[in-house]
């Protein structure tokens, strides 16, 4: 295992929980189902070299990303980086305003479609949170 993949799967357990990474992990590891080098790249690049640089803090990275996601209209991802930014330190009240803040430069249609996948986040990390 790289020392980026080291770091990535770390970062990775720490948010989304040890049975996410393990499974994610046994996926690429595998190296059978399609697109399995696509979990080995997000999680050693992604994880193990981009969200692991100190020249940012992991809040602000994350409302960063929460904007990009929300500018490509990509519901999924927004809803997991929802989960990770809360898991970052990121309020509700800061992914709100984020949400706010991608209205005037995203438009109306792309925001929903951001609000009703930050919803979604939220209940994912309270379900996280309280074990379910």
């Amino acid at each position: 295992m790289s020392e980026a993949e080291e770091k990535g799967l770390a970062l990775f357990t720490e948010i989304y929980g040890p049975e996410m990474a393990e499974g994610t992990r046994a996926l690429y590891e595998k190296g059978e189902a399609f697109g399995h080098l696509q979990s080995r790249w997000t999680m050693e690049w992604s994880f193990g070299s981009v969200w692991t640089r100190k020249e940012m803090s992991r809040p602000m990275r994350s409302a960063a990303v929460l904007g990009m996601l929300i500018g490509q209209g990509q519901p999924e991802e927004i809803r997991y980086h929802t989960r990770m930014g809360l898991k970052n330190g990121l309020t509700r009240t800061e992914i709100e305003e984020i949400f706010y803040t991608a209205i005037p430069y995203c438009g109306f249609p792309k925001a929903a479609t951001a609000k009703r996948a930050m919803l979604e986040g939220f209940a994912d990390y309270d379900r996280q949170e309280n074990g379910e």
